[in-house]
């Protein structure tokens, strides 16, 4: 399978075991297959040729996954909008990624992405149709039953007509990075890289047709949508899509489900974790796990294997760069392994930890990782500089990521470089302070940040939330850490507070956290 279109028709050896559950609403691959064949016809109804673009703006839903799948296998290339940007930072991508098409909610949490656009009062010269899945009245839109209407005239042959001219270079999706450190830039994807590497990523986590997979992750990141549904397609799991993450409701999902996975980031696992209704809910079905950020919690990794069910706990690292992968760990891995390590390369992809003047370093010293592959993006869309700045003349990712590689090449996440500060000269990793923290019997999540300081230039500042009916004083904490790691890491500063900020994807705002160190 080379194509996004053959890996949904590769499907047709699943049948009518169930594929898709959303809400009360479930569908069989069979099913599946001709929603997503209804989608395709009315993208050819309305102009959709070979390379235009479609973004979505929308949670996680059944129609998400048949319009951004019905367009693809036509040949349209996706352009997800991550649905917590507002109108003048989905026009910058619409604008950027020159989309035609736009599909949306406007009815989810209260809002009227189309009206946000309007209100902004950015000209959108290359968007031609607007399709709401709410079905809400806009004079401006096309409600989703409407527009599958449109394509009762287009015969299915046409569909696979336009399936034969994909080619396995041809671009699936343009994916806009967070633009934390400046506007969003768009990665492109090729069908072929796609596919294989997510091929690879559902053998080694062992997703197979008897999964149950609730997909927290939002589809607008790859690792809800490449990582999640197309996972699903590739190994014929059950998809099961929650619109946003909410402990109680997942906690009933999986319960009334018996979801089996549960891949998801950090945050998820420890919220799980530390959410006073767990007991109440049989969690016994779960059974796989796959985490990863610029580092995972061993403290985290410890109580999911003795609080909850799970029997295969794995955690993995990549970047949207690098179509989502680029190291995991394997299921025979020894515990202690997956706890510390992020696992070592995908197949055929090379993986090197170098120093500032991009020369690699012994095995178990610190640099910048970078990688080689199939893996890595053809580039940012219409953006050479930045690409030249991300790859190097010899083909290498420059991923930003501090990391550690062992003597069989499994590597250790450290940070991020944008986060390391340094505290009277010596360079403090907020990922390893966060682990010595999270080992406090009354810390359940943490966050640390680099804070100015007059005679040592940065001191730590911890963000804490404490676990439920536990108790500890900013002094009791920095004495504790004290004990446990080198006085240059001890954190200054402590702040509790009742959550942490995060994105949509679950990762820490550390921006918004530096920022309230400086008001």
């Amino acid at each position: 399978m080379l194509t996004i279109a053959q890996v949904v028709r590769e499907t047709v050896r699943f049948g009518d075991r169930e594929a898709l559950v959303d809400g009360d609403r479930r569908w069989s691959f069979s099913e599946v297959v001709k929603a997503v064949e209804s989608a395709a016809r009315s993208f050819i109804a309305l102009g959709l040729h070979h390379g235009d673009r479609l973004a979505i703006w929308a949670p996680n839903s059944a129609e998400w996954i048949f319009s951004a799948l019905g367009a693809q296998i036509v040949g349209g290339v996706l352009v997800p909008i991550n649905t917590r940007f507002k109108g003048s930072e989905a026009a910058y991508v619409l604008n950027h990624s020159g989309a035609k098409f736009l599909l949306c909610d406007n009815k989810f949490l209260g809002r009227n992405y189309a009206q946000e656009l309007r209100d902004s009062r950015i000209a959108l010269p290359s968007l031609e149709h607007i399709i709401d899945f709410s079905g809400a009245t806009d004079a401006q839109c096309t409600p989703w039953q409407d527009f599958l209407a449109q394509g009762h005239s287009v015969p299915l042959a046409e569909v696979h007509e336009r399936e034969r001219k994909i080619m396995p270079s041809d671009l699936c999706d343009i994916i806009f990075t967070s633009g934390t450190t400046g506007k969003p830039k768009g990665v492109m994807s090729r069908h072929d890289q796609t596919i294989r590497v997510f091929t690879e990523w559902s053998s080694i986590v062992g997703l197979s047709e008897s999964d149950r997979y609730l997909i927290v992750n939002p589809f607008f990141h790859t690792f809800g949508y490449k990582a999640g549904f197309l996972a699903c397609l590739l190994s014929g799991a059950t998809m099961i899509p929650v619109p946003m993450f909410d402990v109680p409701t997942v906690l009933k999902i999986v319960n009334r489900e018996k979801i089996t996975a549960l891949p998801g980031p950090p945050t998820l696992y420890l919220s799980i974790l530390n959410h006073p209704e767990r007991n109440n809910f049989d969690l016994s079905s779960l059974r796989l796990a796959v985490t990863g950020s610029a580092a995972v919690p061993v403290e985290m990794i410890r109580r999911m294997r003795q609080e909850l069910t799970f029997t295969v706990i794995l955690t993995a690292y990549g970047l949207t760069e690098s179509t989502g992968t680029i190291t995991m760990c394997r299921a025979d891995d020894d515990p202690l392994t997956i706890s510390t390590t992020s696992g070592r390369a995908i197949s055929d992809v090379e993986v090197r930890v170098v120093d500032q003047n991009n020369l690699e370093v012994a095995r178990g010293m610190a640099g910048e990782i970078i990688c080689r592959g199939y893996n890595v993006m053809p580039g940012y869309f219409e953006n050479p500089e930045a690409t030249a700045q991300a790859i190097d003349e010899d083909g290498f990712l420059h991923t930003g990521d501090i990391g550690i590689m062992d003597a069989d090449g499994y590597l250790a996440i450290t940070d991020r470089i944008k986060d390391m500060f340094i505290v009277g000269g010596f360079n403090a990793y907020p990922a390893e302070i966060e682990n010595a923290l999270l080992t406090h019997p009354s810390v359940a999540q943490v966050a640390v940040v680099g804070q100015p300081d007059e005679r040592l230039g940065e001191v730590g500042h911890a963000f804490v939330v404490l676990r439920t009916e536990q108790t500890v004083s900013e002094q009791e904490l920095i004495e504790w850490s004290r004990q446990c790691m080198a006085n240059y890491k001890v954190p200054r500063h402590v702040t509790f507070v009742d959550l942490l900020p995060l994105n949509a994807s679950g990762k820490v705002l550390k921006y918004e956290l530096r920022a309230r160190t400086l008001g």
